[in-house]
């Protein structure tokens, strides 16, 4: 099948596809004799291994290893349990981060009913009050966030 069929096939653009191929997730498919890309059905279980993999939160590198064991023989179960557990440790990370901007967030709320009220043209004074102030959230404290590319 063309790349715009397999695309249908899994609910994909066809350049999410391409990248997947790119970065070596997919393998290269072979072509038809005008170039086109050519799949056979496999890619469909192997899209939908990606993008299930993908919800789990798995990131494409992640996934690319996990595929790499496959392809040495090897079951990657403990690789895929590593990789949960670590997700597991970042979400709580994050909560307990979310929860102190929450407390942040309220403790503004009362300090923002107690400021004067801005002067025409002004930017708003609560950010300013907090810049003076210098509230610092989860970001400033160089928080390391999974990359990106798993979506």
């Amino acid at each position: 099948m063309k790349i715009g069929e397999l695309a249908n096939q899994v609910s994909l653009n066809p350049k999410t596809i391409r990248y997947y191929e790119s970065i070596g997730v997919l393998p290269e498919p072979a072509r038809t004799p005008s170039g086109y890309r050519d799949y056979d059905e496999s890619v469909t279980e192997q899209v939908t291994f990606i993008r299930t993999a993908q919800r789990l939160g798995i990131t494409l590198d992640e996934i690319r290893e996990i595929l790499s064991f496959q392809k040495r023989g090897k079951a990657p179960c403990a690789y895929v349990r590593e990789v949960l557990d670590n997700q597991v440790v970042e979400i709580d990370v994050r909560i307990l981060e979310l929860q102190e901007l929450r407390g942040q967030l309220v403790e503004l709320a009362v300090e923002a009913a107690e400021l004067p009220p801005p002067d025409a043209g002004d930017v708003c004074p609560l950010i300013e009050h907090v810049r003076q102030k210098g509230v610092r959230n989860s970001t400033d404290r160089g928080f390391a966030r999974r990359p990106a590319a798993r979506r």
